[in-house]
């Protein structure tokens, strides 16, 4: 019965959205969609000046500053997971990683949301379930959830997609497909990416060095964090701040991250 459930669940959404896709996407034929391994980037794909636009998209007033009610308990990973299997896994992938079967025919391609909603508010990930990928900068397919999930629903989904992407979440078993969140392979990607930077001169070798040891930094920082708010732009400067507070890097190092932050997005080479 459940498998009967879930299938009839793909089959919407794919009927949904096949719709979306073709009268939301406005992204140029020339623009990249993915970040070469199939998975798209922000909450909605693209790179570049788009990519940009996605990570310092401001939070609409009704969504900004919330932080989540609902603990992440076994029960509410639980809920998460199932609503995650039902509504998002055919796009996002059973692991979170943009690889679900209806992936393919999506432009732009799913976010990997397992590793994106590590460095994303509360607020900002309420928001994107809520409203869906209609509009700029997003132009995606993915759907508006709010009048299908409650408030509570949509909290445990993000529960659920951090412990993805932490390693936490229970087994939902493969009903979709999809890979799971690996950090040596993204670790793999980012070395990999800092690598091509150097070879189209956008960054120096000492520049991918050091931006290297502060991503490192930042991703031990975040467990640390207690105040999940913002876009990525925001929570990277919220990070960046701590870092310089507790002594790990230093202010110049902050700036110089962000420089070349900035400089790998506009060059289309960072998701």
């Amino acid at each position: 019965m459940k498998k009967l459930f879930i299938l009839g669940a793909l089959l919407l959404l794919l009927i949904g959205c096949g719709a979306d896709a073709g009268e939301e996407t406005a992204v140029p034929t020339n623009t990249p969609t993915s970040n070469g391994n199939g998975n798209g980037m922000g909450m909605g794909g693209g790179m570049g000046s788009g990519m940009m636009a996605r990570h310092m998209a401001p939070i609409p007033e009704e969504y900004a500053g919330l932080n989540s009610p609902v603990e992440a308990s076994e029960e509410s990973l639980a809920r998460g997971g199932e609503l995650f299997t039902t509504y998002c896994a055919a796009c996002h992938g059973d692991g979170g990683m943009g690889d679900g079967p209806a992936s393919a025919n999506l432009d732009p391609a799913p976010v990997a949301i397992a590793h994106t909603s590590q460095m994303l508010g509360d607020d900002y990930l309420y928001w994107r379930i809520s409203e869906g990928g209609q509009g700029d900068p997003f132009n995606s397919a993915m759907p508006t959830w709010k009048n299908a999930l409650s408030e509570q629903a949509r909290w445990d989904l993000i529960n659920y997609v951090r412990a993805l992407g932490s390693g936490t979440a229970p087994d939902m078993g493969n009903m979709m497909g999809g890979q799971a969140y690996d950090p040596t392979a993204e670790a793999t990607r980012q070395a990999d990416m800092l690598a091509q930077a150097v070879e189209q001169g956008v960054i120096s070798q000492d520049e991918a060095d050091m931006f290297a040891e502060v991503h490192a930094e930042l991703e031990t920082n975040m467990t640390r964090s207690m105040q999940m708010r913002g876009n990525m732009g925001q929570m990277q400067q919220v990070l960046l701040a701590q870092l310089v507070d507790l002594g790990t890097i230093t202010q110049t190092q902050a700036d110089q991250f962000n420089d070349i932050h900035t400089r790998l997005l506009e060059a289309g080479l960072m998701q």
